[in-house]
């Protein structure tokens, strides 16, 4: 191989041929780098995120009753449900890497479709919701209307919701596609119980996800559940 290619290199561990990446010297460095910089790009995430909860604690803390009357006109029924979809979506994903671990590629297509399919659900009533706060009037800066105190701070709180949420459904949209990629490759045979990390990978963000829901669930829709 060339000083400058960029084709894999093959490497065997027992029947298992593997892809390995001239760069690299084992598997397991391979698959160490590979984990090492997933987690840095959550951290980068986490970041992100980080910056928009505390820029909703600091109003929250300075408007809580205008930010819980803007809770209580979130549709809990819908992000009940969103939750428990995202909780589902976790766990299918988790026994996709487990099936990937142990070589089952049947069990691993069977669970990705099943949390690709979760995470449609999601992103379809996720949109609903918003179409019924469209509805509502609860569009912040382009049809937002509010008849009680405190209009300003209470649009506020659905400008927040719109970034956070949205934010949040372009991630998972990313993750739906990245999943879509795994189980295209999963079907041509590329992963087996020897060579899995890119569905270890894929699992990471998606769990990320799914976490970075269960907090938006937590400031967006319990605060006002007092209120209805």
């Amino acid at each position: 191989m060339s000083e400058f290619a960029t084709e894999p290199a093959v490497t065997t561990v027992g029947d298992t041929v593997l892809e390995l990446r001239e760069q690299y010297a084992s598997p397991p460095q391979q698959r160490e780098t590979a984990s090492i910089g997933m987690w840095v790009f959550l951290a980068s995430e986490v970041l992100l995120f980080g910056a928009l909860f505390s820029a909703f604690t600091v109003y929250r803390l300075s408007h809580p009753y205008a930010f819980d009357a803007g809770s209580a006109h979130m549709e809990f029924l819908i992000g009940g449900i969103n939750t428990g979809i995202l909780i589902c979506s976790s766990f299918t994903m988790a026994l996709a890497v487990h099936s990937s671990e142990e070589g089952k590629q049947k069990f691993i297509l069977l669970y990705l479709a099943a949390t690709m399919i979760l995470g449609a659900i999601f992103l379809a009533l996720k949109f609903t919701e918003y179409y019924l706060h469209y509805e509502e009037h609860k569009f912040p800066a382009f049809w937002f209307e509010y008849s009680g105190p405190h209009a300003p701070q209470v649009q506020m709180f659905f400008v927040f919701y719109f970034i956070m949420t949205g934010l949040h459904a372009l991630h998972m949209t990313i993750g739906i596609g990245i999943l879509g990629v795994l189980f295209f490759r999963t079907l041509l045979g590329r992963f087996n119980a020897a060579y899995h990390t890119p569905i270890e990978i894929g699992g990471l963000y998606w769990h990320f996800i799914d976490v970075v829901w269960v907090f938006l669930y937590a400031i967006f829709y319990i605060p006002g559940l007092h209120a209805k």
